[in-house]
Protein backbone atom coordinates (compact mmCIF):
# COMPACT_ATOMS: atom_id res chain seq x y z
CA UNK A 1 0.00 0.00 0.00
CA UNK A 2 1.49 3.35 -1.08
CA UNK A 3 2.63 5.65 1.57
CA UNK A 4 2.06 3.00 4.44
CA UNK A 5 4.80 3.28 6.92
CA UNK A 6 6.86 0.28 7.40
CA UNK A 7 9.58 0.77 9.83
CA UNK A 8 10.05 3.46 12.75
CA UNK A 9 13.32 5.29 13.29
CA UNK A 10 14.73 5.19 16.40
CA UNK A 11 15.82 8.86 16.45
CA UNK A 12 13.55 11.68 15.02
CA UNK A 13 14.41 13.35 11.69
CA UNK A 14 16.34 16.32 12.21
CA UNK A 15 13.99 18.50 9.86
CA UNK A 16 12.77 18.47 6.71
CA UNK A 17 15.11 20.42 3.80
CA UNK A 18 14.31 24.34 3.73
CA UNK A 19 13.09 24.69 7.19
CA UNK A 20 14.51 26.92 10.19
CA UNK A 21 17.39 25.21 11.97
CA UNK A 22 16.98 27.81 15.01
CA UNK A 23 15.37 30.98 16.44
CA UNK A 24 18.07 33.33 15.67
CA UNK A 25 17.28 36.70 14.01
CA UNK A 26 16.28 36.02 10.28
CA UNK A 27 16.07 38.05 7.14
CA UNK A 28 13.85 37.93 4.32
CA UNK A 29 13.90 39.43 0.71
CA UNK A 30 12.40 42.28 0.63
CA UNK A 31 9.62 42.79 -2.04
CA UNK A 32 7.06 44.64 -3.24
CA UNK A 33 3.38 43.83 -4.50
CA UNK A 34 3.01 40.86 -6.11
CA UNK A 35 6.64 39.85 -5.29
CA UNK A 36 7.90 37.05 -4.97
CA UNK A 37 7.05 33.95 -7.02
CA UNK A 38 8.42 31.37 -8.61
CA UNK A 39 10.24 31.92 -11.93
CA UNK A 40 8.86 29.87 -15.46
CA UNK A 41 10.64 26.83 -14.74
CA UNK A 42 9.51 26.94 -10.97
CA UNK A 43 11.62 26.58 -7.79
CA UNK A 44 12.83 23.82 -5.64
CA UNK A 45 12.61 24.63 -1.09
CA UNK A 46 16.16 24.25 0.25
CA UNK A 47 18.20 25.55 -2.68
CA UNK A 48 20.01 28.97 -3.38
CA UNK A 49 17.99 31.41 -5.37
CA UNK A 50 18.52 34.39 -7.56
CA UNK A 51 16.20 36.98 -9.04
CA UNK A 52 14.81 37.99 -11.99
CA UNK A 53 13.20 40.89 -13.97
CA UNK A 54 11.16 38.43 -15.65
CA UNK A 55 8.47 39.63 -13.55
CA UNK A 56 8.28 42.92 -11.83
CA UNK A 57 7.04 43.96 -8.25
CA UNK A 58 4.45 47.14 -7.87
CA UNK A 59 7.91 48.59 -6.93
CA UNK A 60 9.27 47.61 -10.34
CA UNK A 61 11.65 45.16 -8.91
CA UNK A 62 12.45 41.79 -9.92
CA UNK A 63 9.87 39.64 -8.61
CA UNK A 64 10.80 36.25 -9.93
CA UNK A 65 12.42 33.74 -8.34
CA UNK A 66 15.05 31.10 -10.05
CA UNK A 67 17.50 28.72 -8.73
CA UNK A 68 19.61 29.47 -11.68
CA UNK A 69 21.60 32.61 -12.11
CA UNK A 70 25.05 34.19 -11.67
CA UNK A 71 26.60 37.01 -9.14
CA UNK A 72 26.03 37.01 -5.86
CA UNK A 73 22.67 34.71 -4.30
CA UNK A 74 19.25 36.25 -3.16
CA UNK A 75 18.89 34.19 -0.24
CA UNK A 76 17.60 30.57 0.41
CA UNK A 77 13.90 29.44 -0.69
CA UNK A 78 12.08 28.74 2.52
CA UNK A 79 9.68 25.91 3.04
CA UNK A 80 6.23 27.06 3.65
CA UNK A 81 4.59 24.03 2.60
CA UNK A 82 3.97 25.90 -0.54
CA UNK A 83 5.44 22.64 -2.92
CA UNK A 84 3.05 21.13 -5.32
CA UNK A 85 3.82 17.17 -5.73
CA UNK A 86 3.43 17.41 -9.25
CA UNK A 87 4.58 13.74 -10.60
CA UNK A 88 2.83 11.40 -11.08
CA UNK A 89 2.31 8.55 -8.46
CA UNK A 90 4.82 10.40 -6.33
CA UNK A 91 4.03 10.96 -2.65
CA UNK A 92 6.42 14.46 -1.81
CA UNK A 93 7.42 16.89 -3.72
CA UNK A 94 9.62 20.40 -2.99
CA UNK A 95 8.68 22.02 -6.34
CA UNK A 96 7.11 25.38 -6.31
CA UNK A 97 5.29 26.03 -9.22
CA UNK A 98 6.10 28.93 -11.93
CA UNK A 99 4.09 32.10 -10.58
CA UNK A 100 3.01 30.85 -6.85
CA UNK A 101 4.58 32.77 -4.23
CA UNK A 102 7.42 31.81 -2.22
CA UNK A 103 9.74 33.70 0.76
CA UNK A 104 12.94 34.09 0.09
CA UNK A 105 15.63 34.32 2.98
CA UNK A 106 18.70 36.63 3.11
CA UNK A 107 19.86 35.46 6.38
CA UNK A 108 19.22 33.17 9.23
CA UNK A 109 19.63 29.35 9.92
CA UNK A 110 17.99 27.36 7.72
CA UNK A 111 18.25 23.12 6.72
CA UNK A 112 20.04 22.31 3.27
CA UNK A 113 21.48 19.38 1.97
CA UNK A 114 25.34 18.50 1.11
CA UNK A 115 24.91 18.55 -2.51
CA UNK A 116 28.84 17.97 -2.71
CA UNK A 117 30.70 14.55 -2.83
CA UNK A 118 32.39 15.57 0.32
CA UNK A 119 31.38 15.12 3.83
CA UNK A 120 30.47 18.79 5.45
CA UNK A 121 32.22 20.19 9.05
CA UNK A 122 31.36 23.28 10.82
CA UNK A 123 32.63 26.57 9.85
CA UNK A 124 32.70 25.84 6.15
CA UNK A 125 31.36 28.22 3.67
CA UNK A 126 28.25 27.15 1.69
CA UNK A 127 28.63 27.35 -2.08
CA UNK A 128 25.68 28.30 -4.65
CA UNK A 129 25.85 26.24 -7.98
CA UNK A 130 25.07 29.02 -10.91
CA UNK A 131 23.00 26.58 -12.78
CA UNK A 132 20.78 25.09 -10.16
CA UNK A 133 21.04 26.75 -6.80
CA UNK A 134 22.29 23.09 -5.18
CA UNK A 135 24.24 23.79 -2.25
CA UNK A 136 27.81 22.28 -2.01
CA UNK A 137 30.47 23.47 0.49
CA UNK A 138 34.58 23.58 0.90
CA UNK A 139 36.92 26.55 2.72
CA UNK A 140 36.91 30.50 1.83
CA UNK A 141 38.16 31.13 -1.70
CA UNK A 142 37.46 27.35 -2.62
CA UNK A 143 34.89 28.54 -5.60
CA UNK A 144 34.85 25.12 -8.45
CA UNK A 145 36.22 26.26 -12.11
CA UNK A 146 37.65 24.42 -14.96
CA UNK A 147 40.14 25.80 -16.78
CA UNK A 148 40.00 25.49 -20.26
CA UNK A 149 41.38 26.89 -23.94
CA UNK A 150 38.67 28.72 -25.95
CA UNK A 151 37.93 31.48 -28.20
CA UNK A 152 34.41 33.65 -28.42
CA UNK A 153 32.79 34.43 -31.98
CA UNK A 154 29.85 37.19 -32.29
CA UNK A 155 26.78 34.64 -33.39
CA UNK A 156 23.41 36.33 -34.53
CA UNK A 157 19.91 34.94 -35.57
CA UNK A 158 17.07 36.19 -36.94
CA UNK A 159 13.11 35.10 -37.12
CA UNK A 160 9.20 36.16 -37.82
CA UNK A 161 8.20 36.35 -34.15
CA UNK A 162 5.53 38.51 -31.71
CA UNK A 163 5.44 38.63 -28.32
CA UNK A 164 2.64 38.84 -25.98
CA UNK A 165 3.62 39.78 -22.30
CA UNK A 166 7.03 37.65 -22.09
CA UNK A 167 5.93 34.90 -24.36
CA UNK A 168 7.82 34.88 -27.97
CA UNK A 169 6.08 33.08 -30.85
CA UNK A 170 8.40 32.53 -33.40
CA UNK A 171 6.62 31.61 -36.72
CA UNK A 172 9.55 31.31 -39.43
CA UNK A 173 13.38 31.19 -39.05
CA UNK A 174 15.45 33.35 -41.75
CA UNK A 175 18.93 32.69 -40.23
CA UNK A 176 20.71 31.08 -37.21
CA UNK A 177 18.95 29.51 -33.95
CA UNK A 178 17.07 30.59 -30.89
CA UNK A 179 19.30 30.29 -28.02
CA UNK A 180 18.57 30.85 -23.92
CA UNK A 181 20.04 34.21 -23.47
CA UNK A 182 20.66 35.50 -26.52
CA UNK A 183 19.55 39.61 -26.55
CA UNK A 184 16.76 40.50 -29.18
CA UNK A 185 15.68 43.41 -31.05
CA UNK A 186 12.86 44.41 -33.57
CA UNK A 187 9.99 47.13 -34.21
CA UNK A 188 8.99 47.37 -30.10
CA UNK A 189 10.59 45.40 -28.42
CA UNK A 190 11.95 46.23 -25.29
CA UNK A 191 15.43 47.16 -24.65
CA UNK A 192 17.10 44.60 -22.84
CA UNK A 193 14.87 41.27 -23.74
CA UNK A 194 16.68 38.07 -24.01
CA UNK A 195 15.10 34.59 -24.27
CA UNK A 196 14.78 32.72 -21.14
CA UNK A 197 14.14 29.17 -22.10
CA UNK A 198 12.16 27.48 -24.83
CA UNK A 199 8.48 26.37 -23.51
CA UNK A 200 7.84 23.92 -26.98
CA UNK A 201 8.29 23.52 -30.92
CA UNK A 202 11.40 22.82 -32.99
CA UNK A 203 14.44 23.14 -30.31
CA UNK A 204 16.38 26.59 -31.77
CA UNK A 205 13.83 27.01 -34.62
CA UNK A 206 9.66 27.74 -34.73
CA UNK A 207 7.72 27.55 -31.12
CA UNK A 208 7.54 29.43 -27.88
CA UNK A 209 9.76 30.79 -26.04
CA UNK A 210 9.66 32.82 -22.30
CA UNK A 211 11.76 36.50 -22.75
CA UNK A 212 13.44 37.91 -19.64
CA UNK A 213 10.95 41.67 -19.79
CA UNK A 214 7.03 40.98 -19.33
CA UNK A 215 4.39 43.27 -20.16
CA UNK A 216 5.41 43.29 -23.76
CA UNK A 217 3.02 43.54 -27.16
CA UNK A 218 5.04 43.32 -30.12
CA UNK A 219 2.98 42.45 -33.45
CA UNK A 220 4.46 39.77 -36.12
CA UNK A 221 8.13 41.35 -36.63
CA UNK A 222 11.70 40.82 -37.81
CA UNK A 223 13.54 39.96 -34.79
CA UNK A 224 17.36 39.14 -34.26
CA UNK A 225 19.19 37.96 -31.85
CA UNK A 226 22.64 38.09 -31.07
CA UNK A 227 24.98 36.37 -28.64
CA UNK A 228 28.17 34.46 -28.63
CA UNK A 229 29.24 31.28 -29.17
CA UNK A 230 32.20 30.23 -26.87
CA UNK A 231 34.51 27.39 -28.74
CA UNK A 232 36.54 25.20 -26.39
CA UNK A 233 39.29 23.56 -28.37
CA UNK A 234 41.00 22.23 -25.00
CA UNK A 235 40.39 21.48 -21.21
CA UNK A 236 43.47 21.87 -18.68
CA UNK A 237 40.95 21.13 -15.58
CA UNK A 238 37.22 20.69 -14.29
CA UNK A 239 34.15 20.66 -16.78
CA UNK A 240 31.82 23.66 -18.04
CA UNK A 241 28.46 24.09 -17.69
CA UNK A 242 25.29 26.27 -18.04
CA UNK A 243 25.78 28.73 -15.79
CA UNK A 244 29.35 29.31 -15.41
CA UNK A 245 31.07 32.37 -15.01
CA UNK A 246 33.82 32.80 -17.89
CA UNK A 247 36.58 34.80 -17.55
CA UNK A 248 40.18 35.45 -19.39
CA UNK A 249 41.91 37.39 -22.00
CA UNK A 250 39.66 40.03 -23.49
CA UNK A 251 36.35 38.31 -22.32
CA UNK A 252 33.97 40.87 -21.24
CA UNK A 253 33.10 40.96 -17.50
CA UNK A 254 30.11 38.91 -16.51
CA UNK A 255 30.09 36.53 -19.58
CA UNK A 256 27.74 33.74 -18.51
CA UNK A 257 27.07 30.06 -20.42
CA UNK A 258 23.63 30.39 -21.21
CA UNK A 259 22.87 27.11 -22.97
CA UNK A 260 25.12 23.94 -24.18
CA UNK A 261 25.87 23.93 -28.08
CA UNK A 262 27.95 21.14 -29.09
CA UNK A 263 30.38 21.01 -26.04
CA UNK A 264 28.68 19.26 -23.09
CA UNK A 265 31.31 19.80 -19.93
CA UNK A 266 34.41 19.29 -22.50
CA UNK A 267 35.79 20.55 -25.79
CA UNK A 268 33.19 21.97 -27.91
CA UNK A 269 30.75 24.58 -28.72
CA UNK A 270 28.91 26.52 -25.48
CA UNK A 271 26.40 29.92 -25.85
CA UNK A 272 26.96 32.69 -24.26
CA UNK A 273 25.47 35.57 -23.12
CA UNK A 274 27.09 38.60 -24.42
CA UNK A 275 28.22 38.62 -28.03
CA UNK A 276 31.67 39.69 -28.49
CA UNK A 277 35.05 38.13 -30.22
CA UNK A 278 38.11 37.00 -28.14
CA UNK A 279 40.92 35.41 -29.86
CA UNK A 280 42.12 32.05 -28.07
CA UNK A 281 42.55 32.38 -24.49
CA UNK A 282 42.94 30.42 -21.57
CA UNK A 283 39.81 31.34 -20.09
CA UNK A 284 38.37 29.79 -16.43
CA UNK A 285 34.64 28.93 -16.09
CA UNK A 286 33.75 29.47 -12.47
CA UNK A 287 30.69 27.25 -11.71
CA UNK A 288 29.62 28.06 -8.37
CA UNK A 289 29.67 31.24 -5.61
CA UNK A 290 31.14 31.55 -2.12
CA UNK A 291 28.07 32.89 0.02
CA UNK A 292 27.44 34.61 3.60
CA UNK A 293 26.36 31.02 4.85
CA UNK A 294 28.46 29.18 6.62
CA UNK A 295 27.61 25.57 8.11
CA UNK A 296 26.25 24.54 11.78
CA UNK A 297 26.41 20.74 11.78
CA UNK A 298 28.81 17.83 10.11
CA UNK A 299 26.78 16.20 7.27
CA UNK A 300 27.88 13.75 4.65
CA UNK A 301 27.07 13.62 0.88
CA UNK A 302 23.81 13.74 0.69
CA UNK A 303 22.23 14.71 3.75
CA UNK A 304 20.95 17.51 5.75
CA UNK A 305 23.29 20.21 7.20
CA UNK A 306 22.26 23.38 9.01
CA UNK A 307 23.75 26.72 7.43
CA UNK A 308 23.58 29.87 9.32
CA UNK A 309 24.69 33.71 8.29
CA UNK A 310 25.37 34.02 12.24
CA UNK A 311 28.90 33.04 12.34
CA UNK A 312 30.36 32.79 16.20
CA UNK A 313 32.59 35.47 17.62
Amino acid sequence: MAGFQTSVAVQPAPAVLGDFCDTNPRVSVDAGPRGLVAGSSGVLVGRFAWLSKALLDGDNAPAAVNNFGSGPVAGLVHREQQGLITTYLAQAGMQVPAGFPITVMSAGGIWVKNDGAAAVQPEMKAYANFADGKVTFAAPGAATSASVTGAIAASTGSFTGSISDNILTITAVGSGTAVAGGLLSGTNVATGTRIVSQLSGTAGGIGTYVVSIPSQTVASTTISETYGTLTVSAVSSGTVGVGAVVSGSGVTAGTTVTALGTGTGGTGTYIVDTTQTAASTTVAATMNIETRWIAKSAALAGELVKVTTHPLG
